[in-house]
C-alpha cells in the first residue's frame, strides 16, 4: 500500500494499487476519513447515497378511462397536500373536544367528524378504484384503510371498541404522521428536514445506548432490592416508589436518571436508627433483620455512582449523538445534492422506465435530463452536452440508470482525485445488490456513436461531391462531343443535366455552416452556356444574310 502526497499538501490515493480504496472505504464508515481530502469525501458522500438506492417499478395507470381519470387526480401533488390539510384540521377538532362540553357542541363536533370519516373513505374508495391491486402495497394506504373501518365502526360500536380494542382516536392522531410527507415537496422547510433527518440517523445510536441504559438501571434495581427493599415509607419512599418490587425500583431508577427528586428518595434511606426508625421491626416471610433502616454509606455509594453513570455519563451520550448527527445533517443539506435529489432521480425515471428495466433509450436521454430538478437538470438543447459525458451503452442502445447517475452527479461535483477508483468501488456495491448490471456488457458509448453519426456524414458529403464532380465532368465532355459534330442534345441528356442542381442543392441542405459547400453545376456550365448561345446566334445571323442574298439574285 502506498499513499502519495501531492504538491498541496493533500493525499493522493495511488490509483496503481487498489487496496488504497479497500482501506479507505471501511474507514470512511467508521467515521475516520484521515485519508480521504475534502473533494473525496463529498463525491463519496455523493456515491454513498445513491449507491443505496435503484430505481423502482411505478404502479402502471389504468386502461380504463375512468380509472385513468382518478389515477391521474391522485397522484397529484396538489391530492396528498389538500389531504394533509384535512388531517390537520381534524385534529383540530379532536383538539376542541372536552370531557364536560355541552350537548349542542358534542352533536356539532359529531357532524363535523362524520364529514371528515366521509372525505376520508371517498379516498380510500377513490385510491382503491385507481390503484386497484396495488392499493395494498404501499405501508400507508393500509394504515389509512384501518383507520377508516376503525373510524366506521367506532360511529356505532365507540364504546365496545374501547374497551376490548383501541380507540380509533388514537390512531387518528398517529396519522399525523402522515404531514411529513409532504416537508420534502415544500423547498422553505429545509430546516425542518434537517432536524427530522437528524433524528432518523440517531435512532440505531439512540437504541444502543437504551440498552446501555437499560442494563445498568436492571444491575441497580437488583441491587436495591436487595438492600433498601424494607425502607421505611417516608418523604420520597411511599406505596409507588420505593425498591420493594423490580417495576418500582425501575421507577425509582428512573426518576434519579432525570435528576429530578433524588434526594427525597435519599433521605429514608441515610435513617440509621431510633427515633427516626425500628431496627428491630420484623418483616415476616423474609430472613432481613435490619428493621425499616437504610445503610447510609452503601446508598451514598449507590447514588452517587448511578447519577455519575447515568445522568452525567449515557443521557449525556444521547444528547453528544443527537447533536453530532445534526451537525453531519447540516453539513450534507450544504453539499452541492442531497438525499431528496437523488429520490427526485428515481422518481422522474420511474417515467421513462415503466418496467423498471434500469435501462433507457438514448432517444429519451435529452427529455430525461431536461426534466430533471436542478442540480442534476441539464436544460435543452442538450444532446451535445450529453454526447461528451461518454456514458457506456448496451446492445439496443440503452444506457444504465447508474451509468448516468453517476455522469451527472460528477457534472455537478466537478473532477477530483481518485474519484475513478471510489466510483469502481461503488459501482461494485451496487452491482453486488442489483445483479441486473452485471450482464450487460457496453459495446458503445455516447461520444463514440457521436463521433460514429459525424464520420458517417462526412464520408456522405464526401461521396456525393464525388459523385457530382464525376456527373459533371461527363456531362462537360458529352457537352463539347456534341458540339464539336455540329449535333444537339439529346433530351435524356438535358433531363440529366437538369437533375445536376437539385443533387447540388441537396448536398448543400445536408451540410452543417462549418462546411464549405460544393459548386454547383450551374456555376460549373455556365460560361459553356453562353458561349453557346453566342455561337448560335451568330450563325441564325449569317443564315439570314445568306437567304438575303438569295433573295436579291
Amino acid at each position: 500500500m502506498r499513499i502519495l502526497p501531492s504538491n498541496n499538501g493533500q493525499l493522493n490515493v495511488c490509483k496503481s494499487c487498489r487496496n488504497v480504496t479497500r482501506l479507505v472505504l471501511p474507514l470512511y464508515f467508521g467515521g475516520q476519513d484521515i485519508f480521504m481530502t475534502e473533494e473525496q469525501k463529498k463525491y463519496y458522500n455523493a456515491m454513498k447515497k445513491l449507491g443505496s438506492k435503484k430505481p423502482q417499478k411505478p404502479i402502471p395507470r389504468p386502461v380504463n378511462k375512468f380509472q385513468g381519470f382518478v389515477f391521474d387526480f391522485i397522484t397529484k401533488q396538489a391530492f396528498d397536500i389538500v389531504i394533509m390539510i384535512l388531517i390537520c384540521l381534524n385534529m383540530v377538532t379532536m383538539m376542541v373536544e372536552t370531557d364536560d362540553q355541552a350537548d349542542d357542541i358534542r352533536k356539532i363536533l359529531y357532524k363535523i367528524n362524520l364529514v371528515f370519516i366521509v372525505m376520508f373513505t371517498g379516498e380510500c374508495i377513490l385510491k382503491m378504484i385507481s390503484l386497484r391491486q396495488y392499493y395494498f402495497t404501499i405501508g400507508w394506504n393500509v394504515f389509512d384503510f384501518i383507520v377508516v373501518i376503525l373510524s366506521i365502526i367506532g360511529m356505532f360500536l365507540s364504546e365496545l371498541i374501547e374497551k376490548y380494542l383501541v380507540s380509533p382516536t388514537l390512531f387518528r392522531v398517529i396519522r399525523l404522521a402522515r404531514i411529513g410527507r409532504i416537508l420534502r415537496l415544500i423547498k422553505s422547510a429545509k430546516g425542518i428536514r434537517t432536524l427530522l433527518f437528524a433524528l432518523m440517523m440517531s435512532l440505531p445510536a439512540l437504541f444502543n445506548i437504551g440498552l446501555l441504559l437499560f442494563l445498568v438501571m436492571f444491575i441497580y434495581a437488583i441491587f436495591g432490592m436487595s438492600n433498601f427493599a424494607y425502607v421505611k415509607k417516608e418523604s420520597g419512599i411511599d406505596d409507588m416508589f420505593n425498591f420493594e418490587t423490580f417495576g418500582n425500583s425501575m421507577i425509582c431508577l428512573f426518576q434519579i436518571t432525570t435528576s429530578g427528586g433524588w434526594d427525597v428518595l435519599l433521605a429514608p434511606i441515610l435513617n440509621k436508627g431510633e427515633p427516626d426508625c425500628d431496627s428491630r421491626k420484623e418483616h415476616p416471610g423474609s430472613t432481613y433483620k435490619g428493621g425499616d433502616c437504610g445503610n447510609p454509606s452503601v446508598a451514598i455509594i449507590f447514588f452517587v455512582s448511578y447519577i455519575i453513570i447515568c445522568f452525567l455519563v449515557v443521557v449525556n451520550m444521547y444528547i453528544a449523538v443527537i447533536l453530532e448527527n445534526f451537525s453531519v445533517a447540516t453539513e450534507e443539506s450544504a453539499e452541492p445534492l442531497s438525499e431528496d435529489d437523488f429520490e427526485m432521480f428515481y422518481e422522474v425515471w420511474e417515467k421513462f422506465d415503466a418496467r423498471a428495466t434500469q435501462f433507457m433509450e438514448y432517444d429519451k436521454l435529452s427529455d430525461f435530463a431536461d426534466a430533471l430538478d436542478p442540480p442534476l437538470r441539464i436544460s435543452k438543447p442538450n444532446k451535445i452536452q450529453l454526447s461528451s459525458m461518454d456514458l457506456p451503452m448496451v446492445s439496443g442502445e440503452r444506457i444504465h440508470c447508474l451509468d448516468i447517475l453517476f455522469a451527472f452527479t460528477k457534472r455537478v461535483l466537478g473532477e477530483g482525485e481518485g474519484l475513478d477508483i471510489l466510483r469502481g468501488q461503488m459501482e461494485e456495491r451496487f452491482m453486488a445488490s442489483n445483479p441486473s448490471k452485471v450482464s450487460y456488457e457496453p459495446i458503445t458509448t455516447t461520444l463514440r456513436r457521436k463521433l460514429e453519426d459525424m464520420s458517417a456524414l462526412v464520408i456522405q458529403r464526401a461521396f456525393r461531391r464525388y459523385l457530382l464532380k464525376r456527373i459533371v465532368k461527363r456531362a462537360s465532355a458529352m457537352y463539347k462531343e456534341k458540339i464539336q459534330s455540329g449535333g444537339t442534345l439529346l433530351d435524356k441528356e438535358v433531363l440529366v443535366i437538369d437533375k445536376f442542381p437539385e443533387i447540388s442543392t441537396s448536398n448543400r441542405t445536408d451540410m452543417t455552416p462549418s462546411t464549405a459547400s460544393p459548386p454547383s453545376y450551374d456555376s460549373v456550365t455556365k460560361p459553356e452556356k453562353n458561349k453557346y448561345e453566342k455561337d448560335k446566334r451568330k450563325k441564325e445571323v449569317k443564315e439570314k444574310k445568306k437567304y438575303m442574298d438569295v433573295g436579291k439574285i
